[in-house]
């Protein structure tokens, strides 16, 4: 039988992303401090944390309603681009599963798919861009095969923007000097379907994943 999912399952996911970005701030600011702003970790802490506070307050009723109200919430808090980019990706993730009281994973996939387009039109970027899209359409893709699949698409996507040029956003202001570094947005996109796995298996990322490779871009990869 088809494994389904609810509200509360995905309140759960949104709950386990706000303590991932709680723990990894500082390795996002990090990352973003080399190419960006130095304010991706600190923007999502304050925007998922928010989330988690409004969810837990007032507890949606359906898949759809979660994500939309999560959406709306990142959108009113996070300052800067992660704002409206994740706010948009839950937002129309949200409202394209409408008001069904279960969702299969590939009903979760098609969802998100299209929260990835809306992300596309309004970055104006498309994968090998050196942004989120290059964690996030290979991570979708997986999310139809597997939780698991779509975490390791992730992780793997984020880790190959360390040698791509930047051509969207702030690091692209840097040229040349914006290879070899790590993207934090494909970073925190990439955390995002960690925890979504983490909490479809009840399993946490195993020894092994990957972490930012060094800014000489030689992408190797050390255990968490």
């Amino acid at each position: 039988m088809t494994e389904t999912f609810g509200a509360e399952f995905l309140v759960r996911w949104l709950d386990v992303v706000a303590e991932a970005v709680d723990r990894e701030a500082d390795r996002l600011t990090e990352l973003d401090s080399a190419i960006g702003d130095a304010d991706h970790g600190a923007n999502l802490k304050r925007g998922f944390a928010a989330v988690a506070d409004v969810l837990a307050k007032e507890p949606p009723a359906t898949p759809g309603a979660v994500l939309t109200t999560a959406g709306r919430q990142l959108i009113s808090t996070v300052g800067g681009a992660s704002g409206p980019l994740y706010g948009t990706l839950l937002r129309r993730a949200g409202k394209s599963l409408g008001e069904d009281e279960q969702v299969t994973r590939e009903r979760l996939a098609d969802a998100l798919s299209s929260g990835v387009a809306a992300v596309s039109q309004l970055g104006g970027a498309q994968v090998g861009d050196k942004t989120m899209l290059d964690a996030l359409v290979p991570a979708v893709e997986g999310l139809r095969t597997s939780f698991e699949a779509a975490r390791a698409a992730a992780e793997a996507g984020a880790l190959a923007t360390v040698p791509l040029r930047a051509r969207k956003g702030r690091a692209s202001y840097l040229g040349e000097r914006s290879v070899g570094h790590q993207d934090p947005g494909a970073t925190s996109s990439a955390l995002l379907f960690s925890t979504l796995a983490e909490t479809a298996t009840g399993r946490a990322p195993a020894a092994g994943t990957a972490e930012p490779a060094p800014a000489d871009g030689s992408g190797t990869e050390r255990a968490s």
